[in-house]
């Protein structure tokens, strides 16, 4: 009698204990290579640094930090995670018994002709009071909602490998379009060079024409440029106008003016991290998402196959029942109620099978998407190494092309004073130069663009440190006369 007890005991514990159907998830070996293309052998890794300070431009800092404690975007991923925060708990709490309370307190009158005889032995209008404890229990033992517990876990991690996206992709939109704005503001600085001195030819020609000293086609020529480079400050201004609304919203704030930091020609050009190995990408938030997906995919499966087997579930209830409220507390009036139920599948046409299959195929989906956002990833980097390696290059010739223009300019001009260059040959040379010292800084702009963008590929640790810097704060009526001195307005 004592070994079919302990038997029947141990055999209890291991259903109790349970187990957990479907695959176990395995991390993906996906071949990647070792170093990325178009490495750049020399620099520092800064992938752990606030990489926006290398820059070395303090209202860029503070404009990054001011996005990141106060832009909607990341409010919206953050109310993600906490809701994915709020189901996780609600998938695992079916693995603890649910206690809860029940009461009735009623009076009935029972039909006289329904009741027969029973109506003459039990008062009729009668009341009912019953208060009851409740409780109940599914045993998990196939490891349904354990599977679904870990879905909503890696559905938590990956909402806030999400946000941790939202957060890495704000930086570098507020830094890209705050680039763009000073690169603006350069050229701006340039088209008003250029027109003051197109103005001053214009008057000095003008003059000149007067004693005859030079056709009337010399002065029609350096008005016509003077009035296009006039014409294009407008569309200058107009742009810097939309870019600082673009970027306020960036900030989470209204469009105002945005004050600037040091000129556009000294913000530093940090060198690019030297020697990255391709683990470097598992901090990226895209690919730490995708695999949390493949996981909750994964357990998704499991938490389908359970259904197949048995569900076992305790129930039970303890109160008190009586007619009357005097004697609710009384021994007599007590109740209990204990219950075990046992359900499970026969024939459902499918249903449960169906249900495995659509699994499956979501798991075989997300192992796709999560080996296509590594390749993205490796894509990303290259592109933005070979982006700002090339644009080094490239705005080294035009800085020479500028120099080197300059002084045609001025020998140009020079030989015509001399009589030996006919002044078509002086506006050439000012129309290339004006060109191209736009196209250097269009250039410029260029680099520091790449260069956000292999910051951004690269995902980082950075992302986690979010918030405003008091140090760096500054009032709106401060940016507003900051950017109007930048702007000339």
């Amino acid at each position: 009698m004592m070994i079919a007890r302990r038997s029947f005991l141990g055999l209890l514990g291991l259903a109790l204990a349970g187990c957990t159907v479907g695959p176990d998830y395995i991390k993906p070996d996906v071949a990647s290579p070792e170093t990325f293309r178009y490495q750049i052998k020399t620099g520092k890794s800064y992938a752990n640094e606030g990489w926006w300070q290398l820059f070395s431009d303090p209202v860029l800092h503070r404009l990054v930090n001011q996005s990141l404690a106060q832009n909607w975007d990341i409010t919206i991923a953050t109310a993600r995670v906490n809701e994915a925060a709020g189901i996780l708990v609600t998938r695992g709490a079916p693995l603890y018994p649910q206690v809860g309370y029940s009461g009735i307190a009623q009076r009935e009158r029972l039909s006289d002709e329904l009741a027969g005889a029973t109506s003459k032995i039990s008062p009729n209008p009668q009341n009912l009071y019953e208060p009851l404890f409740t409780a109940s229990w599914e045993i998990d033992l196939w490891g349904r909602i354990r599977r679904q517990q870990e879905a909503a876990q890696a559905n938590l991690v990956g909402a806030e490998e999400a946000r941790r996206g939202v957060i890495l992709t704000l930086a570098s939109a507020v830094a890209t379009t705050y680039f763009k704005l000073r690169a603006l503001d350069a050229q701006l600085v340039v088209s008003r060079g250029t027109l003051a001195n197109y103005g001053k030819l214009k008057k000095l020609f003008g003059e000149r024409f007067k004693y005859g000293q030079v056709s009337e086609v010399v002065v029609a020529q350096i008005t016509a440029q003077y009035e296009t480079v006039a014409a294009s400050i407008p569309l200058i201004e107009e742009e810097i106008a939309k870019t600082e609304n673009a970027l306020s919203v960036l900030v989470g704030d209204y469009p105002h003016a945005i004050t600037r930091g040091v000129p556009f020609a000294a913000i530093r050009l940090p060198k690019v991290p030297s020697d990255l190995p391709s683990d470097m990408l598992r901090q990226r938030p895209d690919i730490a998402q995708a695999e949390q997906e493949l996981i909750a995919a994964n357990a998704r499966i499991g938490a389908a196959m359970a259904q197949y087997y048995p569900q076992v579930s305790l129930t039970g209830s303890l109160g008190v029942a009586s007619g009357a409220l005097s004697n609710l507390l009384t021994g007599p009036a007590g109740v209990w109620a204990v219950a075990a139920n046992l359900m499970g599948p026969i024939f459902d046409g499918g249903a449960i099978k169906g249900q495995v299959e659509a699994t499956e195929a979501q798991k075989m989906a997300a192992l796709a998407n999560y080996v296509k956002t590594i390749h993205v990833a490796f894509q990303d980097v290259a592109d933005g190494l070979v982006g700002y390696q090339k644009s080094l290059q490239s705005l080294a010739a035009r800085n020479r092309a500028v120099t080197a223009l300059k002084t045609t300019v001025r020998l140009s001009f020079l030989k015509f004073e001399e009589g030996q260059e006919s002044y078509t040959t002086v506006l050439t040379a000012e129309n290339d130069l004006y060109s191209a010292q736009l196209e250097a800084i269009n250039t410029r702009f260029r680099a520091f663009s790449s260069l956000v963008d292999v910051y951004k590929a690269l995902g980082g640790g950075w992302t986690l440190d979010v918030g405003p810097d008091p140090a760096l704060a500054t009032s709106p009526q401060q940016a507003r006369e900051s950017a109007a001195q930048a702007t000339g307005g």
